[in-house]
């Protein structure tokens, strides 16, 4: 009985404001939008009295909502009211972030034009840092790491948006950089064996043997004659991913506006 009446105090959550629905089959315990505990947050607040539901509600047997299962809400969850200025600048984002996408999409990883935009600077970056980073694991890490560098910050990005912010429109941008950066490896992993790329330092594999990272890559999986194919498969794999996020913050655009227009503080 205590967890129930304790329920009735968080119809909706004190974190992100989100309210339960009739047709939620989650643990009422367990906030739907951004998974806070509430008997976790009612113990932190100073002079509380009242304890929140358990985690699993013993008289109704109902089971906490898995990992999965909060994941899955942060992903879709769309607050019931939908602030038009925020709106309205996601949309303009999500715009740019569109074109964008496609400008990456329709370039041919063979002529390395990917390597000249503004964002390959920016990968860059992560890319150097990446060889540090994994170099205590070994030579084939420390090499591979520049890579992974560069595919894995965004990653982090998109998490700490959707985990950390409750920002999972953001999260989509982090899936559109993620996707953006399999790409731009393409064009490096085709150079393995032609080794024709100027790379930092204003030299070529060629000019120098032994600094070209995917053909040193490839010579260690001993798959260096399928560089072509393993760039097409990267190519490809940032496409579809870069494709995925655009639906992805679409769909919640396209929910928010349902929310703007219902919550009446947006007339057109």
């Amino acid at each position: 009985m205590q967890a129930k009446a304790a329920h009735s105090l968080f119809e909706t959550c004190p974190k992100c404001s989100y309210e339960r629905k009739p047709a939620d089959s989650g643990d009422p315990g367990i906030c739907g939008g951004c998974g806070l505990v509430f008997a976790k947050w009612v113990q932190r607040q100073p002079g509380a009295s009242v304890r929140s539901p358990l985690p699993v509600d013993e008289e109704e047997g109902e089971a906490p909502a898995s990992f999965a299962t909060r994941v899955w809400n942060s992903v879709w969850h769309v607050p019931e009211r939908t602030d038009p200025i925020v709106f309205w600048c996601r949309v303009a984002l999500y715009v740019a972030f569109f074109v964008w996408g496609w400008y990456f999409i329709l370039l041919d990883f063979r002529t390395n034009e990917i390597g000249r935009s503004f964002l390959h600077t920016i990968n860059l970056v992560f890319h150097e840092a990446g060889h540090i980073v994994f170099m205590p694991f070994g030579s084939f890490m420390g090499t591979l790491g520049g890579t992974l560098g560069q595919i894995l910050m965004p990653v982090v990005v998109m998490i700490a948006l959707l985990w950390k912010n409750d920002d999972n429109f953001g999260a989509s941008l982090g899936l559109w950089w993620t996707g953006q950066n399999f790409m731009d490896a393409a064009p490096y992993i085709n150079d393995a064996r032609d080794q024709q790329l100027m790379l930092i330092g204003g030299v070529t594999g060629q000019d120098k043997p032994g600094i070209h990272d995917w053909e040193n890559i490839l010579l260690d999986l001993r798959i260096l004659e399928y560089d072509r194919q393993v760039a097409v498969a990267s190519d490809a794999l940032g496409t579809i991913i870069v494709l995925l996020a655009l639906s992805w913050g679409g769909y919640l655009l396209h929910r928010q506006y349902g929310n703007l227009a219902s919550s009446g503080t947006w007339n057109t």
